[in-house]
């Protein structure tokens, strides 16, 4: 990446992408610049994110939204040829490689490449929300590493500043000079303290090896909670990448939470029905297997909410 903005959050990180797209749509004539995004979609709660997201669940209250966004089938390259068929306006696509609020939706093998092509082919900005999978989570530094190919824009946040407060918009090649002094600003972005703790974080990642650290936990806990859970005919399904696993129930399965904690194990319910998983990368094999023989019980046993 040959440029990055700072700012104190994701949703901060994903607004300047966002910004980023329509000054390229500006760029190239179009009068109201389009970003594509997917159904299901999440990117923050400021006004813009939130309008980029595709939950009316939590955009409902904050209407009217912003305009500018047109949305999409995740996983369907063959939907976004009709959107761009019937929309000139389109200018980039933002998606995140793992909808994570959306129910841990994994991107298919091929997407991120298709994708690629595709932007590339329509002059578009392929730009990819990495808030979540990024710094590590799924095995590589960026999800879009296992794909092989380069966006033009990432954003992360979350694990950069290990618990403070900091996002970053990455860009590469023509989009990284899209952006000009007074364009965009925060008023803590990049501050020392914030930029001090990501680089600690950063070195951290990268001299104890938690990329590959994070995909031996994964294949663990994926593993482990497949064999115990076999056989439980509510469990639809298990998937994920490295440490960011689903567990997707064929009914709503809020109550898990608190019963999970009560035993002292913090869980997260996504989607109604998926139970979310993001394990510390430095956790070790023996609390992975714990984690396993805590939860597993609970969702064998888990009547209707």
């Amino acid at each position: 990446m040959d440029k990055v903005f700072f700012g104190n959050s994701g949703a901060e990180a994903n607004e300047a992408a966002i910004k980023m797209a329509r000054l390229h749509g500006h760029k190239k004539g179009i009068k109201l610049p389009t970003v594509l995004v997917m159904d299901n979609a999440f990117h923050g709660r400021t006004l813009a994110t939130l309008s980029a997201s595709g939950s009316r669940k939590v955009q409902a209250g904050f209407e009217p939204l912003v305009r500018g966004f047109a949305r999409g089938s995740f996983n369907d390259i063959q939907s976004l040829e009709t959107i761009a068929d019937n929309n000139p306006n389109i200018c980039a696509v933002f998606v995140e490689p793992i909808q994570g609020e959306g129910g841990i939706r994994v991107a298919a093998d091929d997407y991120l490449k298709q994708l690629r092509e595709f932007c590339t082919e329509k002059g578009w900005l392929l730009m990819l929300d990495e808030v979540q999978t990024g710094n590590g989570r799924t095995g590589k530094y960026f999800y879009y590493q296992h794909s092989g190919i380069v966006p033009d824009v990432v954003t992360t946040s979350k694990g950069l500043g290990n618990g403070v407060p900091i996002g970053a918009c990455l860009a590469h090649g023509e989009a990284a000079e899209l952006m000009q002094p007074g364009n965009h600003g925060s008023t803590f972005g990049g501050n020392p303290l914030a930029c001090a703790a990501a680089l600690a974080a950063v070195t951290t990642i990268e001299e104890e090896n938690l990329c590959e650290r994070a995909m031996v936990l994964g294949d663990r806990l994926m593993a482990g909670f497949k064999a115990a859970l076999a056989d439980v005919p509510h469990v639809k399904e298990i998937r994920g990448k490295g440490c960011m696993i689903g567990i997707e129930i064929d009914k709503p399965c809020k109550s898990l939470f608190p019963a999970a904690m009560t035993k002292g194990l913090i869980i997260n319910v996504t989607a109604d029905s998926v139970i979310r998983l993001l394990p510390p990368m430095v956790m070790s094999d023996a609390e992975a297997d714990q984690v396993v023989a805590i939860l597993a019980p609970l969702i064998k046993d888990f009547q209707q909410d």
